[in-house]
């Protein structure tokens, strides 16, 4: 893959972050809901298969809009099948137990990017009266017969995913609960701007501590649009600045790629914000940075890979330090076999930059590997072969489509069969 134009623009699809989650909560509205704005990729497919399972109606006015109606949903145990192929399925339990009563679902799966537990989630259902248990790769959760009843929460560690669960599960609940370490990441406050938007009381999204004031009901007022993807917007960042581009990036929100902006900047790129739009032009080799992963408004673990992947190409030596996941160095294997010179132990790695990649067949270890991968291919001399590309279509909605439109020289070979294995949708 050889970039052979560097201008042009990208239009960036909704948030797979934000999505994963409000589709979920919307088990907990009354009636229809209608959402704009939603990514077409796998894991937003898997969900649906789920919501479907369950007994919602799922209309799609177009490929991105869509109505959900829940007023038939009568099951709460969720397809073992599908559930343990994402991470993000694990949004059913708080929006199921908040709305039902009870759930059950399998042990999340997703990338593998180390030690992934739910105790943090579990810890709020219990705050809220939810009984838990865990037994043979299921979680069995039920509420008491007159509901959950709100209640105080203190996070041990900062996790999207238990401050999510934690709002969907107080919802619905009898009184104010407080949430507090909560993470900050703007598909928290997308999932509280939806179900604020449905008739929900939650204060405080964006901030450490979340207050949820339990109402008897949801009932859809309106349409929803999703936000626009931060990483996807940040993939494509840093693509303009590895091919020395200039892309004008649209429909994405400035103020979420702050910690992006600034690392790039400092790499040399020149970044000018719009309203709704980024440019960003690179036209000289990029300077070594240093990086370290943080919640949010911190630099995004989802970006790692991706930055990785400039600093391999940089004049001098990065250093990146991974505080989220313990294994998200997996992929600095592949990118060895192009020819960067990486050397990664646990949770840091020193890159040193090279003068040129070289194509070769590489693996897509994960969702954010394979983004690394592909922009290591528009870079790298000769042709490069992408492996488990299910990966990559999990959160990047026509990718190759979107690269090919800014002059990259790029196909897909699916094997429907093998999506099909491994996601449990079809491609």
């Amino acid at each position: 893959m050889v970039l052979v134009d560097y201008r042009g623009e990208v239009t960036i699809s909704g948030a797979k972050n934000a999505a994963v989650a409000i589709l979920p909560a919307t088990l907990l509205v009354n009636g229809k809901c209608h959402l704009e704005n939603v990514p077409d990729i796998s894991d937003i497919r898997a969900i649906i298969k789920i919501l479907k399972s369950l007994g919602s109606k799922v209309e799609y006015i177009s490929d991105h809009e869509l109505i959900i109606d829940n007023t038939g949903v009568n099951i709460t145990t969720a397809p073992y099948d599908l559930t343990c192929k994402f991470r993000a399925s694990y949004y059913l339990l708080g929006a199921l137990i908040g709305k039902f009563g009870s759930a059950q679902i399998s042990l999340p799966g997703g990338c593998n990017l180390g030690a992934r537990p739910i105790d943090q989630h579990i810890k709020a259902f219990e705050s809220l009266g939810a009984t838990i248990g865990v037994k043979r790769g299921n979680v069995y959760a039920s509420a008491p017969k007159d509901g959950l009843n709100a209640t105080s929460i203190f996070l041990d560690v900062v996790s999207v995913g238990a401050t999510i669960n934690a709002i969907l599960a107080a919802t619905l609940a009898k009184g104010t609960s407080t949430i507090e370490n909560c993470a900050k990441e703007p598909h928290v406050v997308d999932v509280a701007n939806f179900l604020n938007s449905v008739g929900a009381n939650i204060k405080g999204a964006g901030t450490d501590v979340i207050k949820v004031t339990g109402v008897k009901e949801l009932n859809q007022n309106s349409s929803y649009a999703v936000i626009p993807d931060q990483i996807e917007a940040g993939t494509f960042m840093v693509a303009a600045a590895i091919t020395k581009g200039n892309v004008l990036i649209k429909n994405c929100i400035p103020k979420h790629m702050e910690p992006i902006t600034a690392k790039l900047q400092e790499a040399g790129a020149e970044v000018i914000e719009f309203e709704d739009t980024i440019r960003v032009s690179m036209d000289d080799t990029p300077r070594p940075i240093n990086i370290k992963t943080m919640p949010y408004p911190g630099f995004p673990t989802d970006m790692q890979p991706q930055i990785c992947t400039l600093i391999a190409m940089s004049k001098g030596t990065g250093m990146i330090i991974e505080s989220i996941w313990d294994s998200r160095f997996q992929y600095t294997d592949e990118l060895i076999k192009m020819g960067a010179d990486i050397t990664a132990h646990g949770r840091t790695a020193m890159v040193k930059g090279v003068d040129k990649l070289y194509g070769s067949p590489v693996g897509a270890h994960d969702l954010r590997a394979g983004a690394a991968m592909i922009l290591a291919g528009l870079v790298a001399h000769g042709r490069t072969e992408i492996y488990d590309i299910y990966h990559i279509e999990r959160g990047y909605e026509n990718i190759v489509e979107k690269f090919k439109n800014l002059g990259a020289k790029i196909e897909f070979y699916r094997d429907p069969e093998a999506c099909v294995k491994e996601s449990g949708v079809s491609c």
